[in-house]
């Protein structure tokens, strides 16, 4: 694989919470976001550090290094060391009936870290803040969106006693208390530099960021210890708000939380934004059959190999750049396997049909297992998710 054929990374990507995207034709610049944010790069050492505290590997996101960046991470480590608490916060904007593949990332690395570390998490369902910035989303779908990503969130297996999800909607008032200290906090010049507001953003735009830092301070929550700490994993397009409540946590008296973020599973048709909602062709659904899901990737899925077999042959392909070599990454458990594939591909071993067969196998076996997991869900389950009094 020559450096020519690697699409160049060093350009600027642009990041908000509503949008990543990169140049046509390059890559998603982490080591840009890094810079530009200024959280700290996840190294190996990290996760090396983590893996003696379990006494084995960790999961995947960790293990590839997927989850690229952090804040604070190491003091999270210092409190597994020390057997001591700290709790989880997440959230969901609904924007669709079902959730797609990669808003699932960041609930998976949620889920594995309440398992094998027993702690509570809190998961914000956004449906206010996407009626506010869509500008075509009724309240009322959003409301309904809202329920319906509750049960795929549920469908991932979290304990229904060490987990407790809530709208926005109906529910943000149990913590009205720091939102309005945060709003108070906050000037509208620092919203616009911080969130990218301009004129003709609405005052609700300028309004939600404090609700959605709320959740990062323990004192939100009735059934949360004061200053128990927080770990964040996320997209790292969040980090704008939590770079915030980590500015206002010492005015407030509150700890600074810490946030973990992850690698953005790319857009089916390039590598260059992360997958949307907004375009059916662009994304996987969760609730997609198996036969839709190999029409999209066969024929929309971002190739890295060459423009024919024979050059593919010569030069092999760029793993950077291949949107179903990067889905293996993510949804892909044997290591091994991922590892040869990657090798073969690189060296022009194996075609993009190839590739785009073993993608369409891994991404169908995910899915099928969580609509399987998701049909099992009842009312009641909601229910008790989302009941505060239970926690």
């Amino acid at each position: 694989m020559t450096e020519s054929n690697r699409p160049q990374d060093d350009s600027k990507t642009v990041v908000t919470p509503w949008e990543v995207v990169a140049e046509e034709g390059k890559l998603i610049n982490y080591d840009h976001i890094i810079e530009q944010f200024g959280c700290q790069k996840l190294t190996r050492d990290h996760i090396t550090d983590l893996e003696k505290c379990l006494g084995e590997n960790t999961h995947p996101l960790l293990r590839r290094l997927l989850c690229f960046a952090h804040r604070d991470f190491d003091k999270i480590i210092e409190l597994i060391k020390e057997k001591k608490k700290f709790y989880m916060y997440t959230g969901r904007g609904p924007s669709s009936e079902s959730m797609h593949i990669g808003h699932a990332v960041p609930f998976l690395l949620c889920k594995y870290f309440q398992d094998v570390f027993k702690c509570p998490i809190v998961i914000q369902i956004t449906d206010d803040e996407k009626f506010i910035f869509k500008e075509n989303l009724t309240l009322e779908d959003s409301i309904k969106y809202g329920m319906l990503n509750i049960r795929d969130i549920i469908a991932f297996g979290f304990d229904p006693k060490l987990t407790y999800i809530f709208s926005n909607y109906k529910s943000s008032s149990i913590f009205e208390k720091n939102t309005l200290k945060i709003s108070k906090l906050i000037s509208l010049n620092e919203a616009f530099k911080v969130f990218g507001f301009g004129m003709n953003s609405s005052i609700g735009m300028a309004q939600f960021p404090a609700k959605e830092i709320a959740p990062a301070y323990s004192s939100s929550f009735p059934f949360l210890e004061k200053n128990t700490p927080v770990l964040i994993p996320a997209a790292v397009d969040q980090d704008p708000y939590f770079r915030l409540a980590r500015h206002k946590a010492n005015i407030l008296g509150e700890l600074k939380p810490t946030s973990l973020y992850v690698s953005l599973l790319p857009d089916l048709r390039g590598p260059n934004r992360k997958m949307s909602a907004s375009d059916e062709n662009s994304s996987i659904f969760l609730s997609d059959t198996p036969e839709e899901i190999e029409r999209k990737i066969r024929k929309h899925a971002f190739s890295g190999g060459q423009a024919t077999l024979a050059e593919q042959r010569e030069k092999g392909a760029c793993l950077d750049s291949d949107v179903s070599y990067q889905y293996l990454k993510y949804f892909m458990e044997d290591e091994d396997r991922l590892h040869e594939i990657g090798r073969k591909y690189s060296k022009g071993e194996m075609s993009t049909a190839d590739i785009k067969t073993i993608c369409v196998e891994e991404v169908q076996r995910f899915v099928r297992s969580f609509q399987e997991s998701r049909k099992r869900v009842s009312d009641d389950q909601v229910a008790e998710f989302m009941d505060l009094s239970k926690k």
